[in-house]
């Protein structure tokens, strides 16, 4: 299994959205701006679907996600791939429903995109860009 470093989730502590990559089976590629995201610890990533149509429908054609970490407030940039599948009941569902609707009980809360972590890689321009760091 693939972890977070520390470096990397204090990254992610300090990023408010992400743009999440996705791709249909035919090579189709999708990227959306994603704000409910949680890191359920550092191996997997929680994002609350409540808007996605393209994204969902990827997912369940091509179990895979990519999204980076930059920003103000960000000591790098992260490229971050995972293997990733769409829960809309049991108990993480619940536990992610929950844990979003402390902060905003209006959510649709479609969703649960879980994303297991596979690989991460630099993305800040020079010459380490695009090498793999996890």
């Amino acid at each position: 299994m693939v972890k977070l470093s520390e470096e990397i989730i204090e990254a992610f502590k300090n990023t408010k959205v992400v743009p999440l990559a996705t791709a249909s089976k035919d090579g189709i590629t999708n990227v959306a701006p994603m704000a409910t995201l949680h890191l359920k610890d550092p191996e997997t990533i929680w994002i609350l679907d409540n808007f996605m149509l393209k994204t969902a429908a990827n997912v369940a054609e091509n179990p895979h996600a990519s999204i980076y970490l930059y920003g103000e407030g960000v000591k790098g940039c992260y490229q971050i791939k995972g293997d990733a599948k769409m829960e809309t009941a049991g108990e993480e569902y619940e536990a992610a429903k929950k844990l979003f609707h402390e902060k905003n009980p209006n959510l649709p809360a479609k969703g649960l995109f879980v994303i297991k972590v596979t690989e991460v890689f630099e993305c800040r321009p020079g010459p380490d860009a695009g090498k793999k760091l996890i």
